[in-house]
């Protein structure tokens, strides 16, 4: 009751090829692969930091001189 058979394994195998089909699996594994890849891409990424958003000043230098 704790394992199970190499019987029950092979009926769960035919179930899962039934239900997804040959070329499905693969296409999955394959899509799963490459978000796995783009997400290691992103941590890794070195040029992250330098596209965040800044705070631009001269705007406020510009405020200024049309108050005068």
């Amino acid at each position: 009751m704790g394992s199970f058979s190499v019987w029950h394994w092979l009926i769960v195998l035919v179930i899962v090829l039934v239900l997804f089909g040959r070329g499905k699996i693969p296409e999955l594994m394959g899509d799963v692969a490459k978000g796995i890849k783009s997400f290691k891409k992103g941590m890794t990424d070195e040029d992250a930091p330098e596209t965040a958003k800044t705070v631009d000043h001269k705007s406020d230098e510009v405020k200024e001189s049309t108050r005068s």
